[in-house]
């Protein structure tokens, strides 16, 4: 399967084995998940997958001169916006190589115990061949340990002159799973620096001790360290040591714990696997077969899983929303609207254009939307179908269309069905990054979007750095990602939740497996930051559209609808948004215009 249908964080590219204990009963947990859209019942062949959004009308705003996806739960408050900088320091053009962010102030320097070089990520690393491993890689880990002190201070420091019952409050305050990461990162800095006789630069005024922790957040440092112990005794090849010091995470972790205990779990996973393929247990052919899953057949077929995680967690709605206003605004004023969607999924996205647009386009001709595929031609066919059912119980004039290639080298601008006074829009959702191990084939489609004369492109995009050739560095952004992950997961769903555990499964941890087990080529999880993207687009003569003060709304509303939304954070970096959990980035979403 063609990496550009991976819409999971996973890469593998098998199809689904009933051998795996971890995926089976999957069709028991997706039957009978039935969800009814506001007021629209009985629409087209596939109405059980209706999705609903009850809480969202079509609004006018006059005082915006923008048309407004208005949410009933609405406030009059302004959206507040904060600014902040996610760059990269530096990249590679088409290796897309990212770098560690600068060491905090009283960090000058961590003694090297070997060197890194450079190693081709295009050829696999023999069996024999030592990684190449410096303990300047845990610079990451103190630049994520920034503001520990502070962090334990809270806990440990006697309050004075403070109301009793706030200082009560700070001290009873639950770590998140990041700050837990970080805690661990920072002993672990430390530890590591003392144990192998370094002069320590740290110039911590304390030690990081437990004192402030309560016995659950002792255990999950002390997990999480055993974790980063294995992690740097896998990069010198030290496999025996690492495997027992895994061991012992093995009886603290668990998939249905606390979020540390089960993004642990899944690095273990990971680690493991990593560990047997290094000595020969398993081999580099069998890595495709152990755990055979398609992160894009798993997402087209298990609808009422993703629907729910949908519903569920508020940042897959984040990027909709805005999205789909930005959308609008960019075709208000034509009759025909051609939408070229490259990971159609569900095709949820589009049931909230034509809320939209059956509200206030009287006008509107045809809505026209043609889905990209290289695979899963039926699954694509079915979104299409419930699109045109719901399109019509809407009296909105519409048709689907589908171009299938093997691959984006065989995409050309002729196998698009064109109008000439239409108005297309691109929409790139968890897509492109799947083919940055492709450079080729990412570089075909740009340049037949480039060629259709889109007025827009909407892009949303995973937020990190997990592109780097450096086993140990990927390894601790990975961690500190995904643990943000787990942390927003928790808040929203609950820890026994069949769809929670199957996303956490086979999402989260297939996307955790290729970054941590696979090298090369082999990796096709690569995920990198907007500046990366900038410069890319750059290329094409694309530039940042802004996003309207009604978008950034949508962005609002949405966060209102969920009980734990004050958690989730809304960024502006330049012109494009970026949603996170506790202030770590998780996705950005941008609007691009071709000149």
């Amino acid at each position: 399967m063609s990496s550009s249908e991976e819409f999971g964080f996973g890469a593998v590219q098998d199809k689904l084995s009933s051998s795996d204990k971890d995926f089976q009963s999957l069709e028991e947990v997706n039957a009978g998940f039935e969800v009814h859209f506001n007021g629209k019942e009985g629409w087209g062949d596939s109405g059980a997958i209706d999705f609903r959004f009850p809480d969202f009308e079509f609004y006018q705003d006059d005082s915006l001169a923008n048309q407004v996806l208005f949410s009933k739960y609405q406030d009059q408050e302004h959206q507040q916006q904060r600014f902040s900088e996610y760059g990269l320091l530096g990249k590679q053009e088409t290796q897309f190589e990212a770098f560690s962010p600068p060491l905090e102030a009283c960090l000058t320097e961590i003694a090297k115990l070997g060197e890194l070089s450079s190693v081709n990520q295009d050829v696999e690393a023999k069996k024999d061949k030592e990684y190449l491993f410096s303990l300047a890689s845990l610079e990451l880990l103190n630049n994520n340990g920034n503001g520990v002190r502070r962090l334990m201070g809270e806990r440990v420091i006697e309050p004075s002159n403070v109301d009793d019952s706030s200082f009560a409050e700070v001290v009873d305050r639950k770590f998140s799973t990041e700050e837990i990461l970080r805690i661990a990162g920072a002993r672990f800095v430390q530890s590591s620096s003392q144990e192998n006789d370094v002069q320590s630069l740290l110039s911590h005024p304390f030690e990081y001790s437990f004192t402030s922790l309560s016995n659950e957040e002792t255990k999950d440092v002390e997990l999480v360290e055993l974790l980063l112990a294995s992690t740097e005794k896998v990069g010198y090849q030290q496999f025996e040591r690492a495997s027992k010091l895994l061991k012992q995470c093995y009886e603290s972790c668990s998939k249905t714990g606390n979020p540390v205990q089960r993004v642990v779990y899944y690095f273990c996973e990971a680690l493991k696997e990593k560990i047997d393929r290094a000595t020969g247990r398993i081999t580099s052919k069998s890595l495709g077969t152990q755990h055979s899953f398609d992160p894009g057949n798993a997402t087209m077929s298990m609808k009422a899983t993703h629907l729910a995680f949908h519903q569920a967690v508020p940042l897959s709605q984040l990027s909709i929303f805005p999205g789909i206003q930005t959308i609008l605004e960019n075709v208000s004023k034509a009759k025909k609207v051609h939408v070229i969607d490259l990971g159609i999924r569900h095709g949820i996205q589009w049931i909230v254009l034509m809320q939209a647009l059956a509200s206030c386009h009287n006008s509107l001709e045809l809505l026209k939307i043609t889905a990209i595929g290289t695979t899963l031609k039926h699954e694509i066919d079915q979104t299409g179908k419930w699109l045109l059912g719901f399109a019509q119980s809407m009296n909105i004039p519409f048709s689907f269309k589908i171009v299938m290639v093997s691959n984006m080298l065989e995409l050309k601008q002729d196998l698009f069905e064109r109008d000439a006074d239409e108005k297309v829009v691109i929409y790139a959702s968890y897509l492109l990054r799947s083919m940055l191990s492709q450079p080729d084939q990412l570089d075909t489609l740009m340049l037949v979007m480039r060629n259709l004369n889109p007025c827009v492109m909407v892009v949303t995009e995973i937020e990190g750095n997990h592109n780097s050739p450096a086993f140990m560095t990927r390894f601790i952004e990975a961690l500190f990602f995904f643990g943000a992950f787990f942390d927003c997961v928790e808040a929203f769903m609950k820890r026994d939740d069949q769809h929670r555990m199957i996303t956490e499964s086979l999402y989260f941890g297939q996307g955790i497996r290729n970054m941590v087990v696979a090298e090369g080529g082999e990796r096709k999880t690569r995920h990198v930051k907007l500046d990366v993207w900038r410069a890319f687009f750059a290329r094409f003569r694309m530039e940042e559209a802004e996003f309207s003060p009604s978008s950034l709304y949508q962005a609002k509303l949405v966060i209102k609808r969920f009980s734990c939304g004050d958690s989730c954070t809304i960024d502006m970096n330049g012109k494009c948004l970026m949603f996170g959990w506790k202030g770590t980035p998780i996705q950005s979403l941008s609007a691009w215009k071709f000149l």
